[in-house]
């Protein structure tokens, strides 16, 4: 990504405090993972994966101890938000499984490619379009044929009036974990896209056609594998 990145916005004390924050949300991150868990679950032993966008490491750490095999690189340009990763990677006895890089896609060393990326509620912080499918485009250079991409985000029709029905609940859950939700950034800050319109940006980043997995409120997941035509272009 060149022309349009995330803001890194996490300082230590903000990502320390990053998991505890959500812990009230926590069914819902934990059936996401879950269901990825079932979607990977017959890739071979020597799986590697590509974590764009790491975080804390939440995912990383289940999927570490799903497959007990994998190799893990992972990307993120926060540095406190790594930091936590890499304490989290040593506390669960992974940290040899995973390859860790600060920074963005662009700037990640080729190491071969992967048979597995995610990007999980990252890519609609990336409000252009034309550089969300850039950001799905590098995504695609970085896999092998047949390899899976499982990408989630926020997706809706904000122009539909059951928008507004899922917009309250979505408060509502955030008041109720007691983080307020600054609904004016949404469409301005956060890409708030119709799930078709999602699908296509994913499409044309390299992918074929990607299918929806998972969905709570606003939170959508795909699964989509990279195109063949896309890697030999």
């Amino acid at each position: 990504m060149k022309k349009e990145e995330p803001n890194i916005i996490f300082n230590h004390n903000s990502a320390s405090a990053y998991d505890a924050q959500r812990e009230k949300l926590a069914p819902i991150k934990d059936a996401l993972h879950l269901s990825i868990q079932m979607l990977l679950s017959t890739f071979p032993d020597n799986t590697r994966a590509l974590i764009v966008g790491v975080g804390t490491g939440a995912e990383l750490i289940h999927l570490a101890e799903a497959f007990p095999l994998w190799h893990f690189t992972v990307v993120e340009p926060a540095s406190a938000m790594l930091d936590v990763c890499r304490k989290r990677a040593e506390k669960c006895n992974i940290y040899s499984r995973c390859t860790f890089h600060e920074g963005y896609l662009n700037s990640l060393p080729d190491s071969g490619p992967f048979d597995v990326a995610t990007s999980i509620l990252v890519s609609h912080f990336i409000v252009n379009p034309n550089d969300r499918r850039q950001y799905f485009a590098e995504i695609a250079l970085r896999l092998s044929p047949g390899a899976y991409l499982v990408e989630a985000a926020l997706a809706s029709d904000m122009s539909k009036p059951k928008f507004n029905h899922l917009l309250e609940v979505w408060v509502n859950m955030h008041n109720y974990a007691g983080m307020p939700v600054n609904v004016e950034s949404f469409g301005n800050k956060v890409a708030i896209l119709p799930i078709e319109e999602v699908e296509s940006i994913i499409e044309s980043g390299g992918f074929d056609a990607p299918a929806l997995f998972f969905q709570t409120l606003l939170i959508h997941a795909w699964f989509a594998k990279v195109s063949l035509n896309s890697q030999q272009t």
